[in-house]
């Protein structure tokens, strides 16, 4: 990806740098996904991929979402058809996450679209866009940084730390991911 860095200003330090109805629309969502969809038993998948879709998310084909999933902001997720997100995997979607075709996102793996910008006082949230390529897999507990592109087939190794793009059928271990 590279240089795709977005800031989302907030006025004074610790303030929400979404309006008040992206934050309306967020707990709505929170709450719709905890009533009609954490509890709901593996098979209901297409009940849950219904609901994501009611808020925005683009579904293609039929991806699997585990109902422990979190998904903070729907409708800037994209899941390709063979697409599967895993139990207590969290897609931290402040800004574009893409999961490609056969692309398979490991429990309690985290996908993380935003930091902030720690050379200025305000400290304020910078995101950028995350895309998991056709076939990859990212293992257990791994954390993806904003602005990462994981090549089509590539292997991210458990509880790997990926601060850089992965090469398209690479392997990656380790903290920071080599």
């Amino acid at each position: 990806m590279g240089n795709t860095l977005h800031e989302k200003s907030a006025t004074d330090r610790g303030a929400s740098p979404w309006s008040l109805r992206s934050r309306v629309a967020i707990l709505a969502w929170e709450y719709t996904w905890l009533g009609f969809c954490q509890w709901t038993p593996k098979p209901l998948n297409a009940w849950r991929l219904l609901v994501l879709r009611a808020f925005g998310a683009k579904i293609e084909g039929r991806p699997f979402v585990h109902q422990r999933a979190r998904i903070q902001i729907p409708w800037n997720v994209s899941l390709a058809d063979g697409a599967c997100i895993g139990d207590r995997a969290a897609l931290y979607s402040l800004d574009k996450i893409v999961v490609e075709r056969g692309a398979v996102i490991a429990q309690e793996a985290y996908l993380c679209t935003g930091t902030h910008d720690f050379t200025r006082d305000t400290l304020p949230l910078v995101t950028a866009p995350i895309r998991v390529m056709e076939g990859a897999f990212v293992g257990a507990r791994a954390f993806l940084m904003p602005d990462i592109t994981i090549g089509a087939g590539a292997i991210v190794g458990a509880c790997a730390v990926v601060t850089r793009n992965v090469a398209p059928g690479s392997r990656v271990k380790g903290n920071p991911a080599r």
